[in-house]
């Protein structure tokens, strides 16, 4: 088996951007990625989201991301990566469902089914789309409605008619409000009361993604950069506002078989429960690595000056995450790429990588 520089999991943003500056450094390496075709999670988004309705999609290096349009953004999205791979010659291997990472002295191997690949870096850009997050809740699993996380979300026209309880207090939760509260009427709860923003400027965007930075240097799970922005409306909101969708709830104490119920006595029956509950980062190939410490996160190498820029596993050097923590976002996940890069010819270069001393930092 031939021995890889480096292993990219993941063709998305982030995984995309990791490769093209790998190749632009000369560095042997395949990418690695689940789906059947190109777009990361973009195509698995729900048809009614437009690119109108996307809070931005950053460029990939050296291309210019597309701009906004009514059409489906899990149409445009995919096809514009798709033109990227075959533009920059990205090898991209798919579908390939990587199962786990070990350790065998000082390589890596990446296993998927039978087929495995051993390296001496890695680059881990899976996401958090494959691990959506439904908290437990008391009676739940006798609820006769349907129930629904937003990665499953089939469109407003789905529910209309219906009563519908939306439970989350993230931007995804605001948008699913705007499209539903027309069609059908909706109840709104959340953990904690929303903290809503009249604007968002660049130094209020580095404290967030600092304060989410914090959190991963210290070795806890990541939080989502976007669940400390704070909240705001569109102009395609508005009319869901008119009807009241932002009225917010506490959150209910248990789900009843025909509604929710919270710990005051409060019973509000319901035909569907939508879960805006966020998602969690895909990593559990990366646990036979034990990368992640004692509060539960996997802690990331501080880089100075650059908040987002922070990917290395302090647990093994060897490992690069991109789209965690800092830079779970958009705009963060070129930028981690490029630093990822960075850090694998830094490590491909140290006297410490057996065969592969060679200067690869410059």
């Amino acid at each position: 088996m031939d021995i890889l520089d480096s292993v990219v999991i993941g063709a998305g943003q982030a995984g995309l951007a990791a490769s093209y500056f790998l190749r632009r450094r000369g560095i042997d390496h395949v990418v690695l990625d689940a789906n059947p075709g190109p777009g990361g999670a973009w195509q698995h988004r729900w048809a009614s989201l437009g690119m109108d309705d996307v809070h931005g999609v950053a460029d990939l290096p050296g291309a210019a991301a597309p701009g906004r349009s009514p059409r489906a953004a899990n149409v445009v999205v995919p096809d514009y990566f798709a033109g990227y791979e075959r533009e920059q010659g990205l090898p991209v291997v798919r579908p390939v469902r990587v199962d786990r990472v070990d350790g065998e002295g000082d390589l890596l191997v990446v296993r998927a089914g039978e087929r495995a690949w051993r390296t001496r870096t890695l680059v881990n850009a899976t996401g958090t789309w494959t691990r959506p997050f439904v908290p437990y809740y008391p009676g739940a699993a006798d609820f006769t409605g349907e129930q629904l996380h937003t990665a499953d979300y089939p469109g407003a026209e789905h529910f209309r008619g219906r009563r519908v309880v939306v439970v989350g207090g993230g931007a995804s939760a605001v948008q699913l409000l705007g499209e539903l509260a027309p069609v059908a009427d909706t109840l709104w709860v959340t953990r904690r009361p929303p903290v809503w923003r009249d604007d968002f400027d660049a130094a209020a965007g580095l404290a967030a993604v600092t304060a989410v930075e914090e959190r991963v240097r210290r070795g806890l799970p990541p939080a989502s950069v976007v669940s400390v922005t704070g909240l705001a409306l569109r102009p395609q909101e508005q009319e869901a506002a008119r009807l009241g969708a932002y009225d917010r709830l506490p959150m209910f104490a248990r789900v009843e078989r025909h509604g929710v119920r919270w710990a005051d006595g409060r019973f509000e029956a319901v035909d569907a429960i939508l879960w805006a509950t966020g998602f969690r980062p895909a990593v559990d190939h990366l646990a036979p690595l034990h990368l992640r410490g004692p509060e539960g996160g996997i802690a990331l190498l501080p880089v100075p000056g650059n908040v987002q820029g922070a990917t290395t596993a302090a647990r093994d050097p060897r490992v690069q995450l991109v789209g965690y923590g800092p830079s779970a976002s958009t705009i963060g996940a070129p930028r981690a790429g490029r630093q990822a890069a960075l850090a694998v010819a830094r490590q491909l270069a140290s006297p410490a990588v057996p065969g592969r001393a060679d200067d690869l930092t410059g």
